[in-house]
């Protein structure tokens, strides 16, 4: 009964008849304005803090409004605690997958992920191929930067040397690199917009695939004709990379038997938590068996005993661990913040429904669904705004985890009541705030992809396809109705997606 009730609790959301449409989207106003604000003056990169501060400053404004419209500040707080209890499951699902992320470090799975990878590279398709190699890599990585300032920067070197348009090749980089950012449960944005909108990460990312892969796939044989019409003159020697991997790990293609393993669980739709948990249990098994140096340096010891590994292991699993090749290009490659790396993550969520929840509390949301959904009266008019609101929070506020959560929050309600399933949403906040991000140069994702590659955003913005089809693709699944699916029966779904 009390599950029954918190599922009711959390789908209702309070109408304020007294609220206009200006005073519900005062906070809003407000909390754009002083996101932008802080993003160019601070310089904040989203997760560092001051950001979650802003988030709650608008939650305070939200809660000026509310009290000057008779609204308690008990009915606020209550709220609030509903909404933070609501992503219990995702906040489990970040740190389950930052201690995944700290097994397949140790273990060697990513590393041998990224050695294979890096063997597909040709010359005669050397775009093409950057794009696969970055998708691999952001897929096993979650991280679309650490593939940008590690892999990235050799393949840029590598076409320079080639001859090849840098500009084509950044382009390549961060289509692939965003594609795995995009569907790896490792990624932050991966599993921040499936929490935002409502519905769980492995049902959000099944559903991804349906624009995820036409999209990827058209920017693959773009990429594969360009390459054909470009006349390399010299060789991909990406030999010493290699070297320098095989040095650190020991690569062997039984460990790919642990991933596989995890994507059957998930194919077979096991609770996202338990598939997570046996696929860093298996990680640490795995770490044990094919890395016992590794795990015993990471240990800090010389040799591998059960106190170093077990050390190791929990190391791998909780906090920062790094491990140190020849090249220095790997060395931010190999690292992994384990479970406290997924708490800059957890505090924006925490604040974001802080700010949620006291918009909710005074009726805003309500407010503000309504007139969404008599401004828009098609199921494309109202992914067409979520889009639009994506890219202006994008441009606006400067950041693809702002341009995630704040649409999220809002159109949650007006997507619900057009009967439409939480993961159109999700997906819709995918397909184009997280990949739209890299194509402002003052966003935080456009500044620091230029700025590490050495490339402006103006020479690699028409090459960076993936990037820029996503939002038309989404768009064109909504205008011809194209697998958008219909809300759920409320039982079916887990308590923590409402």
């Amino acid at each position: 009964m009390e599950d029954e009730k918190f599922i009711k609790d959390t789908e209702e959301i309070t109408e304020n008849k007294e609220l206009n449409i200006w005073e519900a989207l005062f906070p809003v106003f407000a909390l754009i304005a002083m996101l932008a604000y802080n993003v160019f003056v601070y310089g904040d990169d989203a997760l560092s803090g001051s950001n979650q501060f802003i988030l709650l400053m608008g939650g305070a404004v939200a809660a000026i409004v509310g009290i000057f419209n008779k609204v308690s500040f008990d009915k606020m707080i209550e709220e609030v605690a509903l909404n933070i209890k609501s992503t219990t499951g995702a906040i489990l699902i970040l740190l389950m997958v930052g201690s995944l992320a700290g097994t397949w470090l140790v273990s060697g799975i990513i590393p041998t992920m990224i050695y294979y990878g890096l063997q597909i590279l040709n010359p005669t398709i050397f775009l093409a191929a950057t794009v696969v190699i970055c998708s691999v890599i952001s897929v096993a990585t979650g991280s679309s930067w650490t593939t940008s300032a590690t892999v990235g920067i050799a393949l840029i070197g590598i076409a320079d040397a080639l001859g090849i348009s840098v500009g084509m090749t950044a382009g390549a980089i961060l289509s692939g690199a965003y594609f795995g950012d995009k569907m790896s449960p490792l990624s932050d944005t991966t599993n921040l917009a499936p929490a935002m909108a409502g519905t769980d990460l492995f049902t959000h990312i099944r559903y991804m695939v349906y624009t995820t892969v036409p999209t990827i796939t058209i920017t693959l044989i773009i990429f594969i004709i360009l390459g054909f019409t470009l006349e390399p003159s010299g060789t991909a020697d990406t030999a010493s990379i290699l070297n320098s991997i095989e040095a650190a790990f020991n690569i062997s293609g039984w460990l790919f038997v642990v991933p596989v393993l995890v994507i059957v669980l998930i194919i077979k739709k096991t609770p996202p938590l338990i598939a997570l948990l046996l696929g860093t249990l298996l990680g640490a098994l795995a770490a044990l068996i094919f890395q016992p140096g590794v795990v015993a340096s990471v240990a800090g010891a010389e040799n591998l005993t059960f106190q170093s590994g077990y050390k190791g292991l929990m190391n791998a699993i909780t906090v920062d661990t790094a491990i140190t090749t020849e090249n220095e290009q790997l060395n931010d490659l190999f690292s992994s913040g384990g479970m406290a790396g997924m708490l800059g993550t957890i505090w924006l969520i925490i604040c974001a429904m802080v700010f949620g929840g006291i918009m909710d509390a005074i009726g805003a949301l309500a407010t503000i669904s309504r007139a969404l959904l008599n401004l828009f009266h098609t199921t494309f008019g109202l992914f067409s705004s979520t889009v639009l609101s994506c890219l202006t929070l994008n441009a606006t506020a400067s950041d693809q985890y702002l341009a995630i959560v704040v649409p999220g929050k809002m159109f949650s309600k007006a997507y619900r009541d057009k009967g439409l399933a939480p993961e159109n949403l999700s997906r819709s906040l995918e397909d184009s705030g997280t990949v739209t991000s890299v194509l402002i140069p003052w966003n935080t994702c456009g500044a620091y992809h230029s700025g590490v590659l050495g490339v402006p955003v103006a020479s690699y913005f028409v090459y960076a396809i993936f990037n820029y089809l996503s939002p038309f693709m989404t768009l064109l699944f909504a205008a011809f109705n194209i697998k958008i699916r219909q809300l759920r029966e409320p039982e079916k779904a887990p308590a923590y997606a409402k």
